[in-house]
């Protein structure tokens, strides 16, 4: 049973049932306006996200944060290019879904969708393939509502690295449309079925010279 059906079921079993969905949808409506507002407000210079109504800010990224970002996306990017997959989006790509509004670290949408996308296009629907990179002020979203919002989505797969502890872990929606936890660890390889073909050492995502080796075996293969 998914867990829309388990709420709607304990919903219904609740004497004041009609009353408590009433003050949702106004709750709703109200957080609906929040939203349209903040789409008018937001800049190039933040990053910030629309999350259960409440629009968060985030602090500057560290270093090891940085590196990471720029390490996957460089083999990510040239990847997808080389083979015509779709489009990588990069921190400022803002993914809007039934309720929040995301800039993940790194996304990546298919063919399929990204041929639809147009010049000045500064919304994004729902990617195929999403990266969080985790700090202490994202860690609580990235393994909660977001973990459960790109699940929800039928986001194929999210991977989550600690830059610090330098280990990944991919999670891939399974037959139950649940997120499945199919590897973590710092060191192997990190294989993608949503980015087909993509394969590369974990190591890549965090050595410098790691790095510029795959990168040239991606060019040549």
């Amino acid at each position: 049973m998914t867990i829309e059906k388990k709420l709607i079921e304990q919903l219904l079993q609740h004497p004041r049932a009609a009353t408590i969905v009433k003050k949702a949808n106004l709750l709703l409506k109200e957080e609906k306006e929040r939203r349209i507002q903040f789409y008018n407000d937001i800049t190039d210079e933040e990053k910030v996200e629309f999350i259960n109504g409440e629009i968060i800010v985030h602090s500057p990224v560290k270093k090891e944060h940085n590196d990471v970002n720029s390490l996957l996306f460089r083999l990510l990017s040239t990847y997808v290019s080389k083979h015509q997959l779709g489009y990588v989006g990069i921190e400022k790509i803002m993914i809007t879904l039934e309720r929040n509004d995301y800039e993940p670290d790194l996304c990546f949408f298919t063919q399929k969708k990204a041929k639809h996308f147009k010049k000045g296009q500064s919304l994004f629907p729902a990617p195929d393939f999403i990266v969080e990179i985790l700090s202490k002020g994202t860690a609580k979203n990235d393994r909660g509502i977001k973990f459960q919002d790109y699940e929800a989505n039928r986001i194929s797969e999210y991977l989550i690295i600690d830059p610090v502890q330098q280990i990944v872990e991919l999670y891939r929606l399974n037959s139950k449309k649940e997120y499945e936890l199919i590897l973590k660890s710092g060191e192997g390889t990190l294989k993608s079925s949503t980015i087909k073909g993509f394969a590369i050492p974990i190591a890549a995502i965090f050595d410098e010279t790691k790095n510029l080796e795959t990168l040239t075996a991606l060019l040549s293969n």
